[in-house]
C-alpha cells in the first residue's frame, strides 16, 4: 500500500531536504556531469492528502495501478481526518496538494487567508444522480421529510464545510431550530443506531454502510444542489483536487505528469467504475462486496469546466462569503489549474 497515516512525529523540514537534494545533485554533477541520475535524485516526492471517502478513489486507483510511478513521480497519499486539516497542511508545506474530495470550502477558506496558494486541476462534482451528500436517518426513524427535522439534533462530518453547509440546508427545507453537532464520519452510523442524533449529514460511503447492514436509510440525497445551487442537477463542486502554487512553480514539468497520471485515474474511474471499485478498500471505510454498491461521484478535469460549471461553483463559494465565512469573495475562476 502507498498510502500512510499523519502523525505527529517529527519529520525532517523541507528545508533541511532540498538543502540535502541540492548537495547530492551538486555533487552528482561534478562527478558525472549532466546524468541522468541527477534528474531521479532531485524528483521530489508529492505529498497528496486525502480524506477518506469514496470521491477520492481516482486518487486511489492512480496510485495503486502505478501511473504515478510511470510517469516517473515518487507519490504518497497522506490520511487526513478531515479536510480542513489538508488545507492546512499545504499551507504550512507539509502538502503539496490534495485529492478528490477534500472539501472545496476549505480550499477557499485557505485561499483567503494566503491568495493565490491553492490550484484546482479537478472537482468531484455530485447532484441527486452522482451522490455524494446526504441526509441519513435510522431505519427505524418516523422522519420521512427534511422538515421534520426541525428541533431535532443532527451531526454532520467536521470542518466549516460540512457545518455550514448541514444548517444552510436544514434552514432552507424548513428544519428551524435543528442543532447541529460535529461528529466524525465514520461514527455517523452508529451515532443514529444507538439513538444519539435523529439525523445526520454524510458524505458516501456512510449512506451505503448503513444501508447494507440495515442501521440506516437516506432522507434525501443530493441535498447540496437542491437546498444550496436550486437545482437537484446542479453540479455541486464540492470536493477539488489540488496543488499548491508553489509547488506548480517551483516543478513545472512534474506538475505536469502529475496532472495527466491523475487524469489517468479520472479516466479509468469513468471507464471501468466496476473494477475501479476495488480501490475503494484500505482508503476508505469500505471492505469486501460492499465496494460494489456505493454510489460513485463524477469528476470534471480543469480543462473540461464550462462557463456554467464555474458560475455553479462560485455560487457554491458565494454562500460562504455571505455567511461571513470568507472574510474576501475567493473567485473559482483564478483558482483553477491552467496547464
Amino acid at each position: 500500500m502507498t498510502h500512510r497515516t499523519l502523525t505527529a512525529k517529527s519529520h525532517v523540514s523541507t528545508s533541511r531536504r532540498k538543502l540535502l537534494q541540492a548537495g547530492v545533485a551538486t555533487g552528482a554533477l561534478s562527478v558525472l556531469g549532466a546524468h541522468p541520475l541527477v534528474q531521479a535524485q532531485t524528483t521530489p516526492k508529492i505529498r497528496i492528502g486525502y480524506w477518506p471517502i469514496a470521491a477520492g478513489l481516482p486518487f486511489y486507483a492512480a496510485l495503486e495501478k502505478g501511473y504515478f510511478k510511470e510517469a516517473g513521480l515518487d507519490v504518497e497519499g497522506v490520511k487526513f481526518a478531515s479536510a480542513a486539516q489538508i488545507m492546512e497542511a499545504m499551507l504550512a508545506g507539509r502538502c503539496d496538494g490534495s485529492a478528490n474530495g477534500t472539501g472545496s470550502a476549505n480550499l477557499g477558506i485557505g485561499e483567503v487567508a494566503s491568495p493565490g496558494t491553492f490550484k484546482i486541476f479537478a472537482s468531484n462534482p455530485s447532484n441527486v444522480k452522482d451522490v455524494l451528500d446526504e441526509f441519513l436517518v435510522a431505519s427505524s426513524s418516523p422522519v420521512k421529510t427534511m422538515a421534520e427535522l426541525k428541533g431535532k439534533k443532527v451531526a454532520s462530518g467536521p470542518g466549516i464545510q460540512n457545518l455550514t453547509l448541514a444548517r444552510t440546508v436544514l434552514e432552507r427545507a424548513g428544519a428551524t431550530g435543528a442543532t447541529v453537532i460535529e461528529l466524525p464520519i465514520a461514527q455517523h452510523v452508529a451515532a443514529l443506531a444507538a439513538g444519539q442524533v435523529d439525523a445526520v449529514y454524510t458524505l458516501e460511503p456512510t449512506g451505503t454502510i448503513g444501508r447494507l447492514n440495515g442501521a440506516t436509510r437516506v432522507l434525501e440525497a443530493g441535498v447540496i444542489s437542491k437546498y444550496i445551487l436550486g437545482d437537484a442537477m446542479a453540479p455541486w463542486f464540492g470536493g477539488s483536487a489540488s496543488l499548491t502554487a508553489d509547488f506548480v512553480k517551483k516543478y513545472p514539468a512534474e506538475t505536469k505528469k502529475f496532472v495527466t497520471a491523475y487524469g489517468k485515474g479520472i479516466d479509468y474511474v469513468r471507464k471501468s467504475t466496476v473494477e475501479a471499485r476495488q480501490y475503494l478498500k484500505g482508503y476508505t471505510a469500505i471492505e469486501g462486496d460492499l465496494t460494489a454498491e456505493v454510489p460513485m461521484a463524477a469528476y470534471t478535469m480543469y480543462n473540461e469546466f464550462t462557463p456554467k460549471d464555474i458560475e455553479y461553483f462560485q455560487k457554491f463559494f458565494d454562500l460562504f462569503f455571505d455567511k461571513g465565512i470568507f472574510t474576501s469573495r475567493p473567485m473559482v475562476e483564478s483558482m483553477l489549474y491552467k496547464g
